[in-house]
């Protein structure tokens, strides 16, 4: 009897790692798939010259995204415990909804620039109000995520299995918080100080 609980418990160890590890490969997938498509896109759209195919698939980037969301539904559905692999997905997605369009425009711009004449790719002129919109985007993934994770929570609605999914929470809170201070305030505080000392130099 004994051997047979030892050969159980092995057996769910490894489910569980096994869980974990596809999780995690979903996440790194989802990641490369995400630049694969978005290259494939804009090559069509730009060297090959056939923009309607390009927009085409350029539009399915979003789907990288609910492939992941399917695959975090179906082994929390499988009766799981999320565990920060499910956390970090949340995470994942908030940050590539949020801060997915911008990067299609970056990479669109430069590609435009180096295949079809367009206008070279332009440095911020307003330090503070660039860190300023991707602090606003930051909070956008920051939403995202924490409802993410709420749902996440009301979903499987036992406290037990969902510990995780509180504390990632707490987490990406936190990351917002950190950002906010060294991102807009730093800049801000930096901005003001480099004004001032202009305008004294200038008296």
């Amino acid at each position: 009897m004994y051997t047979r609980a030892v050969a159980a418990a092995d057996a769910s160890g490894r489910a569980a790692r096994d869980a974990q590890d596809m999780v995690i490969g979903f996440i790194i997938g989802c990641e490369i798939a995400f630049w694969a498509v978005l290259a494939v896109g804009l090559l069509l759209r730009y060297p090959l010259r056939r923009p309607r195919a390009g927009a085409a698939v350029l539009a399915a980037v979003p789907l990288v995204d609910l492939v992941l969301l399917v695959a975090c539904a179906a082994d929390l559905h499988g009766g799981a415990t999320a565990g920060p692999r499910h956390a970090l997905a949340a995470l994942y997605l908030g940050f590539s909804l949020a801060f997915g369009p911008s990067m299609v425009r970056w990479a669109d711009v430069r590609f435009a620039h180096r295949f079809a004449g367009g206008p070279a790719p332009q440095k911020p002129v307003d330090k503070r109000a660039h860190e300023w919109r991707l602090f606003g985007l930051a909070a956008i993934a920051w939403a995202i995520t924490c409802a993410l994770l709420g749902v996440g929570i009301w979903w499987i609605g036992d406290p037990a299995r969902t510990v995780a999914l509180k504390a990632g929470a707490g987490q990406v809170s936190l990351v917002l918080a950190i950002w906010f201070v060294v991102g807009p305030l730093l800049t801000s505080n930096t901005s003001g100080r480099k004004q001032s000392t202009s305008k004294t130099k200038r008296r």
